[in-house]
């Protein structure tokens, strides 16, 4: 039996996630985006796509946790349907820190362990592990007799999300959805009620969807991407500092994803010098080889952000379901919000949903 059509509002990666299943469950699927199909202005495009559920819950609470270990799980299979291979590892992450950041250091293994206390039941990955220097140069090599302590998560991951965008918007022409680039779409059309009688309708238009979201924010990031061939990094590391805390993601073709900065802003003017200046200051000090990497990319993006900080469902009218709020943590979500974002079209409710502790707003009045 023919299913419902469906309007999928934006095309980062939460509307692509979502226009694809729906297609492949026999929706007759339509994808508006104000961009292109190379998603450049979607936050999904600067990201290291990093998928560390137990390393951010220094930053973020327990809904973020669950829904990034419910994802590492989803991940394989989604990658799986797509028709190219997608960079994919599970190689754990590793904390860092020089010896005048060790009091940071023990606030952060602290804030893990009441993490791991929390969950239930227990998340089913590793349980963490201290590092000398001699278990540090076993995990990477490359940096044997820089750091004397750290901490290593094991199960957690990344992926290559520029790579994960290209494969979704071509599996999208496999499975047939009539897509409308450089086209942007309000809500206007479910508010008055034609979800109900012509379909569903589904917003993911990120900070796009302020007009009809209030209380969304952009917080701002800047990334920097390197060519570094020489260093030789098997897995993301972070790096402790009391002001800037850097994550380095090594992609494929010695290609590294560096950044740090979050600033609550709406600028999205190039990178600042400082910002620049402490990335590579900050990478440097993780391996001397970075001073000969060569700089692919300065960017910066806006991250949809709730007042919580947390992602939520939103249903301001009959069959129209809003998706946002994904902050920093959009590819560690994203596969819990599409799982959610379905049980809400088969049943009208989402058990995920209230397993993780996700928002779901009541429809507006």
């Amino acid at each position: 039996m023919a299913r419902a059509p469906a309007r999928v509002l934006g095309a980062g990666l939460m509307g692509r996630l979502l226009a694809c299943a729906l297609a492949e469950r026999g929706h007759a699927v339509e994808l508006f985006d104000a961009g292109g199909p190379d998603g450049s202005g979607a936050a999904a495009h600067v990201a290291a796509s990093m998928l560390a559920p137990l390393a951010e819950s220094a930053a973020t609470e327990l809904p973020v946790v669950r829904m990034g270990l419910h994802a590492l799980e989803r991940w394989p299979a989604l990658l799986a349907a797509l028709p190219s291979p997608v960079f994919f590892q599970r190689q754990g992450t590793l904390v860092l820190w020089h010896r005048q950041d060790a009091a940071e250091a023990a606030r952060l293994q602290q804030q893990l362990a009441r993490t791991a206390q929390q969950l239930a039941p227990p998340s089913g990955l590793p349980a963490l592990q201290t590092l000398d220097g001699a278990a540090i140069e076993a995990l990477e090599p490359a940096l044997a007799r820089r750091f004397e302590q750290g901490l290593f998560l094991p199960g957690e991951g990344q992926l290559d999300n520029r790579a994960l965008l290209a494969a979704l918007g071509r599996r999208l022409q496999d499975l047939g959805v009539s897509l409308h680039w450089h086209s942007p779409q309000t809500l206007a059309p479910a508010r008055a009620g034609a979800p109900a009688a012509d379909g569903w309708c589904f917003d993911c238009r990120g900070l796009g969807a302020r007009p009809d979201w209030p209380g969304l924010r952009g917080v701002r990031g800047e990334v920097l991407r390197v060519h570094a061939p020489e260093v030789r990094l098997q897995r993301p590391v972070r790096l402790l500092h009391p002001r800037y805390p850097l994550y380095i993601a090594p992609k494929p073709d010695g290609v590294f994803v560096i950044g740090a900065t979050e600033i609550e802003s709406d600028d999205r003017s190039p990178v600042s010098v400082r910002s620049t200046l402490e990335l590579l200051s900050a990478a440097y000090a993780v391996h001397p080889a970075f001073a000969e990497a060569r700089i692919l990319e300065l960017s910066t993006q806006l991250r949809p952000t709730r007042p919580d900080n947390l992602p939520a469902l939103r249903l301001p009218a009959p069959r129209c379901l809003q998706i946002n709020g994904l902050y920093r943590h959009g590819f560690l979500v994203a596969p819990a919000l599409l799982d959610a974002a379905l049980e809400w079209v088969d049943h009208g409710r989402s058990p995920l949903a209230a397993a993780f502790g996700l928002p779901v707003d009541a429809p507006a009045d």
